[in-house]
This record gives structure tokens, sequence and C-alpha cells, in this order.
């Protein structure tokens, strides 16, 4: 990347607080906030399903989901089971749904280069079953499939000690 002339000076300005990386790593500034968003791109949406799944404790849980939810990533969503008191499932809000491609992307990245281009999962277009990519593109009108049109699946190919998936 080049910067255009005006900016290449960077002597000369500064992005300063309005820096929109330096934003979402405040948002996502812990492991366990990414996680719970990680999470819920499986499908996870009860705390205590959290808890478990990241292998944390449930205060830092509790503390990710209410700074993921007052910055509009998560929100509460009522449920109650038969004979239970009611409670809160914690669901992606649209702001939440547009960060798959960051998480996409992150994975990508992490598979390539710290998992010998063989990461646990393959996430693959549910309709065709084609691995899905995050890709840069000049294209306004490019369109990406959102989380309802991607598969997660094993990887075969990916060599661990952890419980195989069903």
């Amino acid at each position: 990347m080049e910067f255009e002339n005006k900016l290449r000076d960077r002597q000369q300005w500064s992005i300063g607080d309005g820096c929109s990386m330096a934003k979402v790593l405040d948002l996502l500034s812990t492991k366990t906030a990414f996680l719970v968003v990680r999470e819920c791109f499986y499908g996870t949406t009860r705390f205590e399903d959290f808890v478990e799944r990241i292998g944390t404790s449930a205060p830092a849980v509790s503390r990710a989901i209410k700074q993921l939810e007052s910055a509009g990533i998560l929100t509460r969503v009522p449920y109650q089971e038969p004979g239970k008191r009611a409670r809160d499932e914690y669901r992606l809000t649209p702001a939440g749904q547009d960060l798959l491609p960051v998480f996409l992307s992150m994975m990508q990245w992490g598979d390539k280069h710290l998992q010998n281009g063989q990461g646990p999962l393959r996430f693959v277009a549910a309709d065709t079953g084609r691995p899905v990519r995050v890709r840069l593109t000049d294209d306004p009108d490019a369109s990406a499939p959102g989380p309802d049109a991607i598969e997660i699946r094993f990887n075969p190919g990916f060599r661990t000690r952890a419980r195989r998936a069903q």
C-alpha cells in the first residue's frame, strides 16, 4: 500500500483517537470477548455454553458479554424452558454479523501461517460445498455470503489430540 502524496509525510498528520483499527481493538480487547463472538458465529447462545466452550471463568465471560452488548455487537433474547425461570440468550446483531470477514480472514491467516495450511475447521458455502475465502476487492457491488450461507466442517487433514467432531 502507498499513501497519496499529501499523506506521505507522516510527521504532518495523525489519526489520533480516530483510528478505526484502534477502536476495534479496544472493543475486542480481550481474548474472551473475541472468543464470545467466535462462539456466536458457531451457534452458541447460552451463557453456560460460552463458559464451557471458551474454557474461561464465568466472570470473564460476563464482562465480555456486557462489553459486546453495550457496543451493539450482541443482543439479549429472552427464552424460558418449561418449568424453569426466564433467561437470556445472546445473539449477534447485524453489526456483530458484519465481523464475519474479520474472523474468517484471521482464521485463514492462522491456518496458513500457524497451522501449516491445515486448520481444524473448514468453512464452505452451504449450497455448493466450495471453500469460503476472504479476499480484497474494489467492486462495491461484490456480495459475500452471510453466516447463514456458510457451513462449518471438520478438516480431516488436521491432526490433533483433541476430541474429533462427530
